[in-house]
């Protein structure tokens, strides 16, 4: 018997399709770590991407440059989320966090994916869109690990008398 073709379906059907299931409540705060395939690049790895947009000598006209931030309780919509959000070009800056430079249409159809996942179902959840530009992201500050972002962006000078 061959085997039976299933339809791809799109983000946004995906997530209608696990409200429709029935999304859960949360579990109890003392329930055990659901392990997920959320992997965190190492720190030097998501540094590298962020200096390498910085450090672009031109930057396409039609791109824009934004922070995707969310907080999502149900671990399938987050998962389905932070899949969705790689496929279409972000690089994961923390676990919650992802940074793109992408061209606006991609911006515009991610933001407008993402609202309508906001609204297919209950919930308390919250997810931030963020346009930023090139200077503010050079001006970034890291909190919590001794690497010196000024040294490696090459913004900090020194004067030897």
């Amino acid at each position: 018997m061959p085997k039976r073709k299933y339809e791809e379906w799109d983000f946004v059907a995906r997530v209608k399709a696990i409200k429709k299931a029935g999304l859960k409540e949360s579990a109890s705060p003392n329930r055990e770590i659901e392990k997920t395939d959320e992997t965190v690049p190492s720190l030097e790895t998501r540094l590298d991407m962020i200096f390498e947009i910085t450090q672009r000598k031109e930057n396409n006209a039609g791109n824009m440059l934004f922070f995707v931030m969310y907080d999502i309780e149900d671990n399938r919509v987050r998962n389905l989320v932070s899949k969705y959000l790689v496929k279409n070009g972000c690089t994961r800056i923390q676990k919650s966090i992802f940074l793109a430079d992408l061209p606006s249409s991609k911006y515009e159809k991610i933001r407008n994916d993402l609202t309508e996942v906001q609204a297919a179902y209950e919930n308390l959840d919250s997810i931030l869109v963020v346009p930023i530009s090139t200077d503010y992201l050079k001006s970034m500050k890291i909190i919590g690990k001794n690497i010196s972002v000024d040294v490696i962006t090459k913004s900090k000078n020194t004067l030897f008398f």
